[in-house]
């Protein structure tokens, strides 16, 4: 795989390793400015070896912590956010999904550069360019900004909830059935497909995985794999011009489910534990197509599916880092995972292996026994 750092540099960010809030290019980046500062109780702790840090290059630190443990991306949060950052001349996050997402629209809207110092490995937005916001009550992704830092220490990302380590694996383990559902369309209807961008975010995937044992026991020396995977994702989207390298069915299945959980008005599970559920229907119905179902290229989806990871492998993975391998484990019934299969390929005029499966009549035939197996 190419080199990350070569990597991060061809697209203007910054990809920086350090300790203790020891981060060289990041620091003579922000030299004397003033840096605002957004975290929550959560990640607060710690962002004090950075405050530090900040104040020793003489950078005037001002803090915005939002009072919620679990603060979502809405108007209230990031129009705070834009407020603040009018008097500022760099945005810093500290955390991981929703405060980077804050932050980088905060700073799209203002003209202001924004960084990330990332508490977790949860999820692969760290280098993207759009934001997801949740705004009159629907989730809706708008443009942003991409990064210009992302400050990494081993030690505190290895130290991260396992959860949330289990859930940057799940959006990473995710990649294999949404390449394999690019591949599909690309054959199946004409769409474009970009290789290099496809090639690029598998070799990514396959060292990610490997990674997996020492990421569950919480070892330092998993964490750079899932994270250069993390961006990659990223890189890959900007290097394809779209996010077909990232998302696929598994996505969609995620995002239909976000969407009935603020119709509840509950809490949304992590992004990756949702698109880790997604991933496993994705690859039971693509390991369940020979021998029960035929269609025109046919065996063109059929080869595909064999060189996708078995159902079993992957379960055993994402247990191992505390991952929910049932729908009920997240608070989602029989009902939801039925509709879900349904409906979820509608969210986006995308094909994919949920679209295979509705176009030709075949999920009549297995919803019910995807819906005893994953729920």
């Amino acid at each position: 795989m190419r080199d990350i750092q070569e990597l991060s540099r061809e697209y203007s960010v910054n990809a920086e390793w350090g300790t203790g809030g020891d981060f060289p290019r990041f620091l003579a980046h922000v030299c004397g400015k003033t840096v605002l500062l957004l975290c929550d109780p959560n990640t607060r702790p710690l962002a004090e070896p950075i405050v530090k840090a900040l104040r020793g290059e003489g950078c005037k630190v001002d803090e915005l912590v939002y009072p919620e443990r679990e603060p979502v991306a809405d108007e209230r949060t990031v129009g705070i956010a834009i407020e603040r950052a009018k008097g500022s001349e760099y945005l810093l996050a500290v955390g991981a999904g929703t405060l980077n997402d804050i932050a980088k629209y905060a700073g799209h809207c203002t003209n202001t550069p924004s960084g990330i110092y990332a508490t977790a490995p949860s999820m692969d937005g760290f280098t993207s360019g759009v934001t997801p916001l949740i705004i009159g009550g629907a989730k809706v992704t708008k443009q942003a900004q991409t990064a210009s830092d992302v400050l990494m220490d081993a030690e505190v990302l290895s130290s991260s909830p396992k959860i949330m380590r289990g859930a940057g694996v799940g959006d990473i383990l995710a990649k294999y059935c949404c390449l394999a559902d690019w591949r599909i369309s690309a054959r199946l209807t004409g769409e474009s497909y970009h290789p290099q961008a496809a090639a690029l975010m598998e070799e990514a995937v396959k060292r990610c995985e490997a990674s997996v044992p020492a990421l569950a026991a919480g070892k330092k020396e998993g964490v750079a794999p899932l994270m250069d995977a993390l961006l990659v994702s990223g890189y890959a989207m900007v290097m394809a011009g779209n996010s077909r390298p990232a998302s696929g069915a598994e996505h969609h299945m995620s995002h239909y489910l976000e969407t009935d959980f603020l119709r509840r008005g509950l809490p949304i599970p992590l992004h990756g534990i949702k698109v880790g559920l997604g991933t496993l229907v994705s690859l039971y119905l693509y390991h369940s197509l020979r021998h029960r179902f035929t269609f025109p290229d046919c065996e063109t989806v059929y080869e595909e599916a064999e060189k996708l990871p078995s159902v079993e492998d992957t379960e055993k993975k994402l247990l191992s880092l505390g991952c929910p391998v049932r729908f009920s484990s997240i608070g989602v019934g029989k009902d939801t995972v039925r509709r879900m299969l349904f409906e979820a390929y509608l969210i986006r005029d995308r094909f994919t292996i949920l679209t295979l499966f509705c176009k030709y009549g075949f999920m009549d035939k297995i919803a019910d026994e995807i819906v005893e197996r994953f729920s």
